[in-house]
């Protein structure tokens, strides 16, 4: 990590507070361990205990990229959970993503769920976010996954979500570089000033629902199944490809379109931000890499000329815009999200409130 997260601080011997965060976090949260893997079987054997009766255990979200894929395979194996896959088809998949995902469905036997998004809401909330010239490019695609897979979850009676999130890979994601996609009043401002098309099946979330309605009212529990077990990404993508015919995309984010433009273009061209640097940083703290290998790494070309060309040609094309209509967008001023309406208050309130007291209980307190 280096000084393009603005926010970052040194202490005297030059280590980032992102080491103090990430040992912190991983002191309560990660165990890749011999304990990790008991408390896993004892999350388990909770989980099958609440799905008595039903007609799945979890839910998960399926992208067809590594981590997801490795949950899915790891969970059926292991513990023959009853799992609901939810994919989410926002415009933007590769046909490999496609292509893996029915793979992973058809060999592990587990019955998927797919929303597919109404592509001209789509196409004109992600043109919106492009004009507004922010941060976050993902939260249209982010946004409708997180509302999609809340809503199949309560429609099916589940209240465990595993997710593929872990701390090995994503340890580490300075706040500079990103804003939360649940923030559905920003979205609904920028849509306001820069769309042109109302958002009628746009599945939506929002801070009463995914800070307060469905962890603590409906009682939906958000599990972390990697970050108890030893998990090597390089090895889990080995055994998916072996066990489940997953094909590589050859670089991060390979499953979307607009993902991969938007990480290894946007964000490093526009706002200076090379997500590979907090991605090799957690994978430094975790064992799995180390500082040498990961500074030949970043200095791997994160686009081949002709491929950047190709899907900048693609995505515009998409967007039913010209290449030079495009460029001119993205190539406006940057813009904060803060510079629109937004409920970034009540997240930072909520988030200090249930660190210093313990969560449930306070949310109940408040809610009478």
């Amino acid at each position: 990590m280096d000084t393009t997260d603005p926010e970052i601080t040194f202490d005297d011997n030059g280590v980032s507070n992102h080491v103090a965060s990430f040992n912190k976090e991983i002191d309560v949260t990660w165990f890749p361990n011999k304990e990790g893997r008991q408390k896993l079987d004892q999350l388990v054997k909770e989980i099958k205990e609440v799905g008595k009766g039903k007609e799945y255990d979890v839910i998960i979200g399926l992208s067809g990229g590594v981590d997801s894929s490795y949950l899915a395979y790891f969970l059926k194996t292991n513990y023959d959970v009853r799992i609901l896959a939810v994919h989410v088809d926002a415009g933007w998949n590769s046909e490999l993503a496609i292509h893996n995902v029915e793979n992973i469905v058809k060999t592990l036997d587990i019955d998927l769920y797919t929303y597919v998004v109404n592509w001209k809401e789509m196409q004109d909330l992600q043109l919106a976010y492009l004009k507004a010239n922010v941060i976050n490019q993902d939260i249209p695609q982010d946004h409708v996954f997180m509302a999609s897979l809340y809503a199949t979850a309560q429609k099916h009676g589940i209240k465990y979500f595993l997710a593929g999130h872990n701390h090995a890979t994503e340890g580490i994601l300075p706040e500079s570089w990103f804003y939360r996609s649940a923030d559905l009043k920003n979205l609904r401002d920028i849509h306001k000033k820069h769309g042109t098309i109302p958002l009628k099946t746009y599945p939506t979330t929002g801070f009463w629902k995914d800070f307060i309605y469905y962890p603590f009212i409906y009682g939906l529990k958000i599990k972390r199944p990697l970050n108890y077990i030893p998990y090597d990404k390089d090895e889990a993508k080995k055994i998916i490809i072996e066990k489940l015919n997953w094909r590589d995309y050859g670089g991060k984010h390979g499953e979307s379109n607009f993902t991969k433009f938007y990480q290894n273009y946007y964000l490093p061209t526009k706002f200076n931000v090379d997500k590979r640097k907090a991605h090799l940083s957690s994978m430094i703290l975790a064992g799995l890499t180390t500082r040498e290998e990961a500074l030949v790494e970043i200095e791997k070309p994160l686009y081949e000329p002709l491929q950047l060309q190709n899907d900048i040609e693609y995505i515009a094309r998409k967007l039913n815009i010209s290449v030079d209509e495009f460029q001119q967008i993205i190539s406006q001023p940057n813009r904060r999200h803060q510079d629109y309406k937004n409920e970034e208050f009540l997240y930072t309130v909520m988030r200090d409130v249930l660190r210093k007291t313990g969560g449930l209980n306070t949310i109940k307190k408040i809610l009478r």
